[in-house]
């Protein structure tokens, strides 16, 4: 496979090209039947659900993909918490566009917000305590920059984006390379035959991989995957703060806090993107 970094711009781009040519194909029949082609309107974007809104700048920019002639004014911004009712944005220009967008706004926007609303109850959660809840790799295959983007605006923090940004050594790595030192080992020589200076995270499922790991070093933050909370108790303590530590495994908002106060850094959460519910909005003609 060829190995090609491109930029999230790039990435958004790309995936907004790829759900128009999905969503339309030859052409929206339906709007080009009975919507002259010069007809023009307004339609507003009207919250339905509680919740934290995300996605206005990605809406924003789908807009001006589609037809740089539509005007958008937005009333609230990524990360404001909204109740039902409320009017994020308008916009206005040919209806045939309003129309052929309209679907793609709400299915990105319904999905960010909803990203957004379920990680700020997290970060809420964590108030008061030094841990910060982190997104995984459990992402919409496509939609991850975007899933991403939306779990910052909720209040989390980004883990790394792919497997080409950070080093995560889990449990396949480790038993495949042979053992935890095997592992750490030869990912320092590639990392420096390499010149990447990627950070090293290695995960651990037992007090005594965490002792190996702390005798060999050579990593930047520990993974503790499944310990309950008097493991991860004494796995902080051992650490001493030697390095980054993160929880993953098992932990859902209802035990959240009890992982924070046992000292953690991270907390890892799939849940903020594999299974959130999206926030009910519409957009509706003026």
């Amino acid at each position: 496979m060829t190995n090609i970094l491109k930029t999230t711009d790039e990435l958004t781009d790309e995936l907004i090209a790829l759900a128009f040519a999905e969503d339309i194909g030859d052409g929206d029949h339906t709007t080009l039947s009975c919507i002259p082609a010069d007809k023009m309107g307004k339609s507003r974007l009207l919250i339905k659900e509680d919740g934290v809104i995300a996605g206005v700048d990605v809406a924003k920019r789908i807009f001006k993909f589609f037809d740089p002639s539509m005007r958008m004014e937005i009333f609230i911004n990524d990360g404001a918490e909204v109740k039902n009712g409320d009017v994020a944005f308008t916009i206005e220009g040919k209806i045939q566009s309003i129309l052929q967008t309209e679907r793609l706004i709400l299915n990105v926007m319904q999905r960010m917000s909803g990203i957004a609303t379920t990680t700020r109850r997290y970060a809420k959660a964590l108030e008061g305590t030094k841990t910060r809840v982190l997104d995984t790799r459990k992402t919409t295959p496509g939609m991850r920059i975007l899933e991403k983007e939306a779990v910052r605006i909720g209040g989390g923090v980004n883990h790394r984006i792919g497997l080409f940004d950070m080093i995560l050594l889990k449990d396949n790595h480790v038993d495949f390379a042979g053992g935890i030192e095997q592992a750490i080992i030869r990912t320092r020589n590639y990392l420096k035959e390499k010149g990447k200076p990627l950070k090293i995270e290695i995960e651990v499922r037992s007090l005594s991989e965490l002792d190996e790991v702390l005798r060999i070093g050579g990593v930047d933050r520990i993974m503790l995957d499944n310990f309950d909370t008097n493991t991860t108790r004494e796995a902080v303590k051992r650490i001493a703060g030697r390095f980054e530590t993160e929880s993953s495994g098992g932990i859902t908002i209802a035990n959240l806090r009890d992982y924070a106060e046992c000292g953690v850094d991270f907390i890892s959460v799939g849940a903020l993107t594999h299974s959130v519910k999206s926030l009910d909005m519409s957009l509706k003609a003026v």
